[in-house]
């Protein structure tokens, strides 16, 4: 599902001395549609930075070749492009991205949903022209039919997924991301690394402390669309933290707001009073997902299941006049202001 990736300021520049010894590598680049940005502090790690800089990128590559559905060739766009609803065998990166889509969604009551692509598609959120036009309802109910997280079958003893309708289609957008940070993450714990930070498009893995030898500090923006602040501060050490909203990305039609989040079960966007949605975790790719799913499901919904799931969540809230933030008491000891 696509998402809104909230700006996030990373508040090492706040502290005006660093330790030689703490000095960080910084690695930057472009992947999925986005940036990416890996911070390292190699506390006496002999540290190359081409080669691990090198092996990244060719992570990443990896990854937009096998899960990315604006290439063509890319192994999930061949499982799309696929009438057939026999078996498939498909990588064992890829096979657990989907399964575990589909646990969010079992796990969320449909919240995140991987084959809801058309619908985004259909509001002109995701890769067609954009036509600010909104659908009918037997348009949205013909793409409707096609889309259901349980249309996709799993033969684990076989490693190989099936579609029960060949029409299905799956979008990783909602979580390839957090993968990913999990995969360099994984190669960076290998090297011998104890101390970084790995975010792409607003996911992000923290581990150890930064060059002031305190938890990484992340900055959460306020909901503004013509303006970035920083609404809260987080520390963060060995966790994983993924936002996502709906503030920056929608269209108005006489006067209606129409948010690119998309509701699998209407096939309409969300039209509730939560604007911003963060979630910690120790994987990424879990955390991506379930932000999704509590941007869908509300704030009056996603603060329980949170509590019930043992999720880090923090929430801003529309109010008639202004935002109010929530969060539960496992987010609350990661804020700093």
């Amino acid at each position: 599902m696509q998402k809104t990736f909230l700006f996030l300021l990373f508040l090492t520049s706040l502290y005006a001395c660093q330790s030689q010894e703490r000095e960080s590598v910084v690695l930057n680049g472009l992947t999925m549609g986005t940036s990416y940005s890996v911070k390292i502090v190699p506390n006496g790690v002999s540290t190359d930075k081409n080669e691990i800089y090198s092996h990244i990128e060719t992570i990443l590559a990896n990854i937009n070749q096998s899960m990315s559905t604006y290439i063509n060739d890319s192994e999930l766009s061949r499982f799309n492009q696929s009438k057939s609803t026999d078996w498939q065998s498909l990588s064992s990166d890829l096979t657990l991205v989907i399964e575990h889509g589909n646990q969010v969604s079992l796990m969320t009551n449909g919240a995140f949903d991987i084959t809801v692509g058309p619908l985004v598609n259909l509001w002109g959120f995701g890769p067609d022209p954009f036509n600010q036009e909104i659908p009918s309802e037997s348009a949205i109910q013909t793409v409707i039919q096609h889309t259901a997280f349980n249309k996709l079958l799993f033969d684990k003893v076989s490693n190989r997924i099936a579609k029960s309708d060949p029409e299905v289609t799956i979008d990783l957008s909602g979580i390839a991301k957090g993968f990913a940070v999990d995969k360099i993450a994984q190669y960076l714990n290998e090297y011998g690394f104890k101390h970084y930070l790995i975010e792409i498009g607003g996911e992000l893995i923290a581990k150890g402390t930064n060059t002031e030898e305190i938890p990484w500090q992340i900055g959460i923006e306020q909901a503004k669309l013509l303006s970035r602040s920083v609404q809260r501060i987080i520390g963060l050490d060995n966790i994983a933290m993924a936002t996502s909203g709906d503030y920056r990305n929608y269209f108005e039609k006489d006067g209606i707001r129409y948010s690119h989040t998309i509701n699998p079960s209407t096939g309409k966007p969300i039209n509730h009073k939560l604007a911003a949605v963060t979630v910690l975790h120790s994987s990424a790719m879990h955390a991506d997902a379930l932000a999704t799913a509590f941007m869908v499901s509300g704030p009056e919904k996603s603060l329980p299941l949170a509590n019930q799931l043992g999720i880090g969540i923090y929430m801003i809230i529309k109010t008639d006049s202004g935002f109010e933030e929530r969060y539960n008491d496992i987010f609350r000891p990661y804020l700093t202001n």
